[in-house]
């Protein structure tokens, strides 16, 4: 099912599927990418209870093995929701006993999206509803529509920081570092920084990160306490993927214990998490 709020600037649709969001649209203009699976099949899925890949697909927890895929499940699991307002929709789920085949913890997980004048808000809230500590990661994944020449994007940040991203190989950290060129705490786009996987940053100190095309602003995403953040695309693709994370995947040397990984989230028994993203349309 597809669910619309909107409000005097702004329209959103998000899916109950995976609680998705499908568009974000102002004066006509979809600021999220449309699917064509020839690149992708998402257009900004939820990453939970892990984010990116875990090594062999598999962790252990109080001894026993346990098999989940990259970036978890809930992207693929039907959620509920309420809708508040016409400008705000909250999705929930829960764990099931399908889940807990491949993760033995009981949770809440709820989704709110928020209409504020030319923002979009989205709120990430966990609950702990067991009585040991819930260990999980959770992340954004949003894919921008990119139209016209790429290389005449670029992304602006809000602080001056080393933009050392992390390589991925086989879809997991090799303890190999690079720098990213950048100019006045911009990134310029090309499809080259993308032949090894995503850009992965651990340590920034920005906050916000404009996306532009030349010097027009199209888009400013606000990542406030969300510790690591990846930027991705495919090749050739028209979109970009802008994506606070909360979680990591693993490095290529990881013991496999949940509790031993690295960014995971040690949520006691009864208590919430919070995060949110703000995507702000600037046109």
């Amino acid at each position: 099912m597809i669910v619309t709020i909107s409000n005097s600037q702004l329209s959103a649709t998000i899916s109950t599927l995976g609680a998705e969001l499908i568009s974000l649209v102002k004066n006509n203009k979809n600021y999220i990418w449309q699917v064509d699976e020839t690149y992708w099949n998402k257009t900004s899925p939820v990453l939970f209870p892990i984010v990116g890949r875990l090594k062999n697909d598999s962790f252990t927890y109080n001894g026993n093995s346990y098999q989940l895929p990259r970036h978890g499940f809930a992207r693929n699991m039907e959620f509920s929701f309420e809708k508040r307002s016409d400008s705000q929709v909250i999705f929930e789920l829960n764990e099931t006993e399908e889940s807990k085949v491949n993760y033995p913890f009981d949770f809440k997980l709820f989704l709110a999206y928020t209409l504020m004048n030319n923002e979009l808000v989205i709120e990430y809230f966990v609950r702990n509803q067991s009585d040991d500590e819930l260990l999980f990661s959770i992340g954004a994944h949003p894919a921008f529509a990119i139209e016209g020449n790429f290389e005449n994007h670029s992304l602006q940040f809000n602080n001056s920081d080393i933009f050392e991203t992390n390589h991925l190989e086989n879809e997991s950290f090799n303890d190999k570092r690079t720098l990213v060129e950048t100019e006045n705490n911009t990134i310029q786009l090309n499809y080259s920084l993308f032949d090894k996987d995503a850009l992965v940053f651990k340590h920034l100190k920005s906050n916000e990160v404009n996306l532009k095309y030349q010097d027009k602003n199209i888009l400013k995403v606000n990542f406030d306490n969300f510790p690591y953040l990846g930027i991705w695309t495919k090749q050739n693709a028209p979109f970009l993927c802008i994506e606070p994370w909360s979680g990591l995947a693993d490095n290529g040397n990881h013991n496999g214990n949940l509790e031993d990984k690295e960014g995971i989230n040690h949520l006691p028994a009864g208590e919430d998490f919070l995060r949110a993203i703000r995507i702000e349309v600037l046109e």
